[in-house]
């Protein structure tokens, strides 16, 4: 082979994985859309689209390592709050953020343990969890938390139950807890309930008792030029069906 032809071939060789690397698009997600976005993820590869890597945690736990270190194209928050914090350290493209889906906060049991319960004003949620821990997201900084302690206040039971914690890194590790039969009673997003035949549903909180729970999205300073293709098909019609069926609310 002459010097040339050696010359294209290495060149190509050393593209390839140069190539695959750009197609890939690293997500930084909230933990409540472990299940859907990762069929989302799925459903584009499928079409041809490239591969879509995750990583699912704590809203605050994600942003917090972007800010350090980055490592992702893609940030998809369950508040605004955590996003507003990267916007205002310049880290996001502020052009690509949209509000991308919703959820409602529900309260759940154990499928097994018969519990009743209808949330109300300072309704009776300390002596239905007794003896036991009330599982939830850390109010401190995830957003679930957050949401849950907002709620709770509202309905003037926070101080009831403040003592009865078992606070979560997030807000599927709040669901564990309830499901193992860890906690009689948890908070999660309605979708976290959906996902998980060991719990049940005893009631669902009223929207007016805490902030609107809103997932933004947005591409990241210097993401993967895929990227923007992967932000585009997450808003998509074909997500849409997929996040529907998952029990979120598309937001247009």
């Amino acid at each position: 082979m002459s010097l040339v032809p050696r010359i294209f071939a290495a060149l190509a060789l050393a593209l390839l994985p140069l190539t695959a690397h750009a197609a890939e698009v690293t997500v930084f997600a909230a933990a409540s859309l472990s299940d859907a976005l990762t069929a989302a993820g799925d459903a584009y590869a499928a079409k041809g689209g490239g591969r879509a890597v995750f990583s699912f945690a704590a809203s605050s736990t994600l942003a917090r390592q972007i800010a350090a270190s980055g490592g992702a194209d893609i940030f998809i928050s369950a508040d605004r709050d955590w996003m507003d914090e990267l916007d205002r350290k310049g880290l996001i493209d502020s052009a690509s953020r949209k509000d991308l889906l919703g959820n409602r906060l529900v309260l759940v049991a154990p499928a097994d343990l018969a519990i009743k319960l209808k949330i109300a004003p300072h309704f009776a949620l300390a002596q239905a969890v007794g003896k036991g821990r009330l599982a939830l997201a850390d109010p401190a900084s995830v957003p679930a938390g957050r949401y849950a302690r907002a709620a709770l206040s509202a309905l003037g039971v926070w101080d009831a139950v403040a003592d009865k914690l078992a606070p979560a890194e997030n807000v599927r590790v709040a669901l564990a807890y309830v499901a193992r039969g860890e906690a009689p009673l948890g908070i999660v997003y309605a979708t976290d309930a959906i996902a998980d035949r060991r719990v049940r549903i005893v009631d669902t909180f009223a929207q007016s008792t805490h902030p609107p729970i809103v997932y933004p999205i947005a591409l990241l300073k210097g993401a993967n030029p895929a990227a923007r293709t992967f932000l585009r098909f997450l808003e998509g019609p074909q997500a849409a069906a997929i996040f529907r069926k998952a029990g979120f609310s598309v937001l247009k």
